[in-house]
């Protein structure tokens, strides 16, 4: 796969938000989302003095970045974690605090790239979707084994998806004839279950299912939970967090911490609010910013995002 087909999502304004931040000496950036080294190779060029650590649960993305970043040597550390780990990793490497933050909750290109991922509804795969192929349970064993409300749960709850029991009750009846192995079977059997009317809405009807074993296999909702608020909680005064979500269940998480942060702990009524109660954090962005048409028209993969930020103006109270 060549790596210059992978375009950063909103990159320079990724950049402008966390610039203030990261122009001044000795600033740490983590990449909370390495992929394939897009956005990290960017912030290391544009800040000459930073320092970067990347993080990836995907073994084959940090051997690709590593390649890629090896020109700025050991300004870069990357370490193989999923992203609510940041705590850990901020510890063994002996850093209180970072100056800057960064989010792409996307799937990384290399993952929809690669076909035997199974990432991909529009070509033929193993249903894997694992980000790190060396733990957990792949979306064809979610298929096969999972009971037919749980199922319904996670097709409706992580993909959004109305016709969650009609395309459940068609899998359970195939897997009973065969185990799910591979990803073309699963879209005919979606595209077969679906009124018309829903067929004609939304591009490929297999998305959302798609999307929503993606987000299963790789407990991805409960990891960002804990990861957004420890982001928030590793910044130094002044450093800066940006986010960039691909779907509303990510927004409305990544929203909820921040807008938490950006607010008052008071009791009403209190006519001074002391320095306990004080917001702190400042939001950067009114709501949720999204991608220009242009973007949209050089990589269609923007067109979902959602761009937050916010910046640490106090420190934590005990």
């Amino acid at each position: 796969m060549s790596q210059t087909r992978h375009v950063p999502v909103m990159l320079q304004r990724c950049l402008d938000l966390l610039a203030p931040a990261l122009a001044q000496p000795g600033a740490v950036v983590v990449d909370c989302t390495l992929g394939l080294g897009g956005h990290s190779e960017a912030l290391l060029s544009t800040f000459p003095s930073a320092r970067l650590i990347g993080l990836d649960r995907d073994k084959e993305a940090l051997r690709l970045s590593g390649e890629r970043l090896a020109p700025f040597g050991d300004r870069a550390d990357l370490v193989h974690a999923v992203y609510d780990e940041l705590p850990e990793v901020l510890d063994r490497l002996g850093i209180a605090k970072v100056q800057g933050v960064l989010f792409d909750l996307g799937v990384s290109s290399m993952q929809l790239d690669e076909a035997d991922r199974g990432f991909a509804y529009a070509q033929d795969a193993p249903l894997d979707m694992r980000m790190d192929q060396t733990t957990g349970v792949s979306a064809a064993e979610v298929l096969n084994t999972y009971a037919p409300g749980e199922l319904v749960r996670i097709l409706r709850q992580y993909g959004e998806e109305k016709q969650a029991k009609r395309i459940v009750g068609a899998v359970v009846r195939e897997r009973e004839k065969e185990p799910f192995s591979n990803s073309a079977r699963l879209v005919e059997l979606i595209r077969d279950s679906l009124p018309q009317a829903a067929k004609r809405t939304g591009g490929n009807p297999a998305k959302r299912t798609f999307q929503a074993l993606r987000i299963e296999v790789n407990g991805e909702l409960s990891v960002l939970e804990a990861a957004i608020p420890a982001a928030v909680k590793a910044l130094a005064v002044d450093g800066r967090i940006a986010v960039l979500s691909y779907h509303s269940l990510e927004d409305r998480l990544v929203k909820q911490v921040l807008a938490a942060g950006a607010a008052t702990t008071a009791p009403p009524g209190l006519p001074v609010v002391p320095e306990r109660y004080q917001p702190r954090l400042k939001l950067l962005t009114r709501g949720a910013e999204l991608p220009t048409e242009e973007e949209i028209a050089e990589n269609r993969r923007a067109a979902p995002a959602r761009l937050r930020g916010a910046q640490r103006i106090r420190e934590e109270t005990p």
